[in-house]
């Protein structure tokens, strides 16, 4: 499957969020969002890239973007890693991995010798009007968020 490019449209979703609610992509229309992928909750890699998020969110928030953290988790552990990292943000819970897949991050992976489908960390910048203006997938957890920043800041 090949991965969304810059220029796409994205995919609509509605998805759970950590408090069971339903979350809809077409309801943030007018606003940039920030789709951002991980692979699981409360892991070391994720909640580092989770955490650096949290402590950007205002500068995001200055750039008129929403941030959108989505995994195959289900909401419990959406709730629980809030809470555990203190997180400003809307996580959503994407069970059947359906929008992964749509996204074209759901892969295989390697990993230590072993094969099993997962998501391949990537996010999404999704423009005003639905359509993606950017793809992050060359970060290591840790700068993500300055990644994202710099991208941001040098197009605005």
């Amino acid at each position: 499957m090949n991965r969304l490019q810059a220029g796409d449209q994205a995919p609509q979703f509605t998805l759970q969020n950590q408090n069971d609610e339903s979350v809809s992509l077409a309801d943030l229309k007018g606003k940039k969002v920030l789709v951002y992928f991980y692979p699981k909750a409360s892991t070391p890699g994720c909640t580092v890239q989770a955490c650096a998020l949290r402590d950007t969110k205002a500068e995001l928030d200055a750039l008129n973007v929403v941030i959108l953290g989505i995994s195959p988790d289900t909401p419990k552990k959406l709730t629980n890693f809030i809470d555990k990292q203190a997180l400003n943000f809307t996580l959503l819970a994407d069970e059947d991995h359906a929008i992964c897949e749509a996204y074209g991050v759901w892969q295989l992976k390697k990993f230590m010798g072993r094969e099993s489908m997962g998501v391949v960390r990537t996010s999404f910048l999704i423009d005003e009007n639905g359509n993606i203006e950017h793809v992050f997938d060359k970060f290591k957890t840790k700068d993500h968020h300055e990644v994202v920043l710099d991208y941001l800041n040098s197009h605005s």
